[in-house]
């Protein structure tokens, strides 16, 4: 499409049914707001610039959390219906072309149906897209003269019981020209159940004028279907992932239950013969390595997965990169600002945060390694604790090459362990232990022969 496409986008409603302080474009499908998904599909049409969003209800909560898209914002101080929301939009509008009104609780709408309504549209004709529903309950009628042409819609509240047996609704989306937009709003009416100005009534003012109102039937009926409850906004959840997952096993990736996955985000790139198991939520920005296998239950989030790495159940990577070729988990978390270079090992109730952690090596059970740099070749016996907090600052832990700790180990920071130095299991480190050498603080064991283990008193408290 060209620029002399503009669009609008309506945005302003309250969603009472959602039962929600959050304005109902602002709840989510996909990690996204729906009013985000509208605007994306908007821009495959146009850029931004020629993107009208009225908002109203949050008040400036809705373009504050979405300024990054960069359209424009009209405010609706009073909701008074459809007509006099895009009444507000008019002022931001260059002129000259085409206007497509679309609505921000409808976030599944395709970029090819609207450009095939626009078409329809052309420089002199108002187009709608219809949908034909088993139930179109809710939904404006399409109402059809004798001839099979458009001669109105009517809203369901003002339906007649004939009218009610119409199955093509309006799904309100619509594609009219500029010049005939701007006559056009004026003469909008709230004679009706609502007391409001119904953009719908442009169908008849066309009409009266003698312009052709095409209709654009659209083949997916979930591409029309607006969020106004929590059941809905479910729905939607699932029609999206549902496609998501076809869209991602088309392109070679192994889903073991299609119906228990979710991207909530992009994966930016991705390789081939991936394994996900059920339950895994993907978040954020990815990319993802050939061959990776990602086990159940898993949390993935702004992440880059190697090839080869293996993911074992229940583990939760945030804001990491993992290398080639290595093993997470299970019960595994990586929290951000952590780098793992290939072939190292992470294993089941470790946690790492802001450290690198270098080739080969190996953290396998029970450790936190935090604020610390990881030579390649390290083994990290179980239960290590990198004691990088002191209350008000965090310091460094340095680990080199080749170093060997022992289980049950304290490293307080700042402390360096030298390359190929070993740590005796059960040590609280406080100084730097050097290279090639064996480092260790225990308290002498000893044996007390003739010690008796408390016993309790045999009589019973209070008597």
């Amino acid at each position: 499409m060209d620029n002399k496409l503009e669009i609008i986008i309506l945005a302003a409603g309250q969603g009472t049914r959602l039962k929600s302080a959050i304005p109902k474009v602002m709840h989510q499908i996909g990690g996204n707001a729906l009013l985000e998904h509208v605007i994306t599909a908007a821009r495959h049409l146009t850029v931004a610039e020629h993107i009208t969003v009225v908002y109203g209800h949050g008040g400036e909560t809705v373009p504050n959390a979405l300024a990054h898209t960069g359209v424009q914002w009209a405010k609706q101080e009073q909701q008074h219906g459809t007509g006099h929301a895009v009444a507000q939009a008019l002022p931001h509008l260059k002129g000259g072309g085409t206007v497509l009104i679309l609505f921000g609780d409808v976030p599944l709408v395709q970029p090819a149906t609207l450009t095939r309504l626009v078409s329809a549209a052309g420089q002199d004709s108002l187009a709608i897209l219809t949908v034909e529903l088993d139930n179109p309950y809710g939904y404006g009628r399409i109402v059809r003269n004798e001839t099979g042409a458009v001669a109105r819609i009517v809203e369901e509240k003002d339906a007649t019981p004939q009218e009610k047996t119409i199955t093509e609704g309006n799904s309100g989306v619509m594609a009219v020209p500029h010049q005939l937009l701007a006559r056009w709003l004026p003469q909008l009416g709230n004679s009706n159940a609502q007391g409001e100005y119904y953009l719908t009534d442009l169908v008849g003012l066309a009409v009266a004028d003698g312009v052709s109102v095409k209709a654009a039937k659209v083949g997916d009926a979930d591409e029309v279907f607006g969020v106004n409850n929590r059941e809905q906004l479910a729905y939607l959840e699932r029609v999206y992932q549902a496609r998501l997952a076809q869209r991602l096993m088309a392109e070679g990736v192994t889903l073991r239950d299609p119906a228990r996955f979710d991207l909530r985000g992009e994966i930016l790139e991705h390789g081939t013969d991936i394994e996900i198991d059920v339950n895994v939520v993907l978040e954020g920005r990815l990319t993802i390595g050939a061959r990776v296998k990602i086990g159940p239950h898993c949390v993935i989030r702004n992440a880059s997965i190697g090839d080869d790495t293996i993911i074992e159940a229940h583990s939760m990577i945030d804001a990491a990169v993992i290398g080639a070729g290595c093993r997470i988990g299970p019960f595994a978390r990586i929290r951000p600002e952590t780098h793992l270079a290939d072939h190292v090992h992470v294993g089941n109730f470790v946690e790492l945060k802001k450290s690198n952690v270098a080739a080969g090596s190996k953290i396998n059970h029970l450790s936190y390694v935090g604020d610390s740099t990881v030579g390649a070749g390290v083994n990290i016996g179980a239960g290590t604790i990198t004691c990088n907090y002191d209350g008000a600052n965090k310091h460094q832990t340095i680990i080199e090459d080749g170093a060997f700790i022992g289980s049950d180990t304290q490293l307080v920071a700042p402390v360096r362990v030298g390359k190929n130095a070993t740590i005796g299991a059960g040590s609280t480190i406080t100084h730097d232990a050097p290279a090639d050498a064996l480092t260790l603080s225990r308290s002498k064991q000893m044996t007390l022969q003739g010690w008796k283990r408390p016993q309790k008193s045999s009589v019973k408290s209070g008597e």
